[in-house]
């Protein structure tokens, strides 16, 4: 986001047009894909609105997107700014952003805010995440000393808390909403210059290497499945079909449920929306089977690995790290400086089902992030109360 001089106090908040919101963000160097204009129409069942931070001089310093979700009978919203808002999270008088923000939003009748700074707080590296999993004494992340220790985030974490916002941490790291604890790989040195290939490649374990030798020498092939347009292409639309076919049968297989076909379709058309190069589907096929098939998200410099599948059968082609390297090949190509695994758990406990995933996301070479996770301003306090027993009771 744009730097505010410190002498441009106060800042203003208003809502502006989706177009206002697009081309702010289309001036950063990224941010996060829940921020954007398009998020809202993934989630039609919330009510959205975009708001901008001004200085005095009119010049635009921030943005967000806030989804309202009504609760029943009596007309109140939580207001919810999923990874956001897309502010300048350094500066040490927070209270100039988001007391704005709290005043707006209860003119619009929120009962509370929920908002997920995109702020890292700790990082930690391969290394000391299998080391972590090793331990018979570790069980959580937060018991291995991280690498690194991020000023801004300690600052955020400790405003947040004097300014009356209230952290939804719950135990294993997957809050209701989005998770504190990712797993990324960096694509550009400290420096800023960009990583090539073969430093991505060899920052991986041997077994992610042999895997994707492995899918190349079985002939596994991927392809690249862009929007290119606003509208949905029909290739796009067969893609997508065959993409949720394999989805569901990973779901059967790996007991969660499914989201259906049209979420993935309204997906793949509000991205577009916003940037035609921002959606893609990928699909690894072995002797014209399918194999694996992924979707990925791009926003300026960070790029996502947001949903995934794989077939039962044919795992031993690799189609899976196959359909991973592709993607970060293109992220590096498209000038992403980060490529993200997104959510993991805290736990590094051997005997726990979620490590499987982590042990995967790790193979990458990357580094576990913890973010400063989601919190909640209570606006009206007899609500709030009330609608946290309820989510307490439903957990």
């Amino acid at each position: 986001m744009s730097e505010r001089p410190s002498t441009l106090r106060p800042i203003s908040l208003r809502s502006i047009s989706t177009d206002e919101h697009r081309a702010y963000l289309a001036s950063l160097p990224a941010a996060s894909f829940l921020q954007t204009p398009g998020w809202a129409r993934v989630k039609p069942e919330w009510r959205s609105e975009s708001v901008g931070w001004f200085g005095p001089d009119g010049t635009q310093y921030g943005a967000a997107l806030v989804l309202h979700r009504q609760l029943p009978k009596i007309g109140r919203t939580l207001a919810y700014l999923p990874e956001g808002p897309v502010i300048d999270w350094s500066d040490d008088r927070l209270s100039d952003w988001l007391d704005p923000l709290a005043a707006h939003l209860k003119r619009q009748g929120a009962f509370a805010i929920r908002i997920g700074p995109p702020v890292v707080v700790r990082r930690w590296t391969t290394a000391q995440v299998k080391e972590g999993i090793a331990d018979p004494e570790v069980r959580l992340l937060s018991q291995v000393p991280p690498t690194e220790r991020s000023a801004v985030g300690a600052r955020v974490l400790s405003q947040l808390s004097e300014l009356g916002w209230r952290h939804q941490g719950v135990e294993g790291g997957f809050a209701a909403g989005q998770p504190a604890f990712v797993f990324q790989v960096p694509l550009s040195h400290a420096d800023g210059t960009p990583r090539t290939e073969d430093e991505v490649l060899k920052g991986m374990n041997q077994l992610w290497r042999r895997n994707i030798k492995k899918a190349a020498k079985s002939g596994v092939e991927v392809t690249r499945v862009a929007t290119g347009t606003p509208q949905l292409t029909t290739e796009l639309t067969a893609a997508l079909a065959e993409f949720h076919a394999l989805y569901v049968h990973t779901a059967e297989r790996d007991h969660f449920t499914p989201r259906p076909a049209s979420y993935f379709t309204a997906m793949a058309e509000a991205m577009a929306a916003d940037d035609p190069d921002r959606f893609t589907l990928w699909l690894a096929r072995h002797e014209g089977d399918l194999v694996a098939a992924t979707i990925a998200i791009r926003v300026g410099e960070h790029a996502w690995y947001s949903y995934g599948a794989s077939s039962t059968e044919k795992r031993e082609v690799r189609g899976s790290n196959a359909v991973q390297w592709a993607m970060i090949r293109d992220a590096l190509e498209h000038g992403a400086r980060v490529y993200d695994l997104r959510g993991i758990t805290e736990t590094l406990d051997s005997d726990d089902p979620h490590v499987g995933l982590i042990q995967f996301k790790v193979g990458t070479g990357g580094e576990a992030v913890e973010y400063a996770g989601e919190w909640d301003l209570p606006l009206n306090r007899v609500l709030y109360k009330a609608f946290d027993l309820y989510m307490k009771r439903r957990g």
